[in-house]
């Protein structure tokens, strides 16, 4: 199994959760697919797009739950991110956990379950 994860803000989790499904961040929505990263690109994911935002969470879900809608895509360095077609199921979601600030700024995402 390949574990993926997604960085957002714990407001977005909240809904999504009410809501049952995550239709992606205002990024996402705009670049027409779920961001993912995985464990070894995570770290440079937090320091890139989420440096000095507090009260994130990090989602980890397996990758092959996600099916036909997950795609692998070389990103502008070429490393190859997941990236989500689709609505996120939030049952799908194994592990949720928070990601606080650290003194650098830059969101501290601990040992990725």
């Amino acid at each position: 199994m390949s574990r993926i994860y997604k960085i957002l803000s714990r407001a977005e989790w909240t809904a999504a959760e009410a809501a049952g499904r995550f239709e992606g961040s205002a990024v996402d929505r705009k670049d027409g697919f779920i961001h993912f990263s995985t464990a070894a690109q995570a770290g440079e994911t937090a320091r890139r797009h989420f440096a000095g935002q507090a009260d994130l969470v990090v989602l980890a879900l397996e990758a092959e739950d996600l099916g036909g809608a997950l795609r692998w895509e070389p990103s502008r360095g070429g490393d190859l991110f997941p990236h989500l077609y689709g609505v996120l199921d939030t049952g799908l979601v194994r592990a949720v956990t928070a990601a606080p600030l650290g003194a650098d700024g830059v969101p501290d995402l601990g040992a990725l379950p």
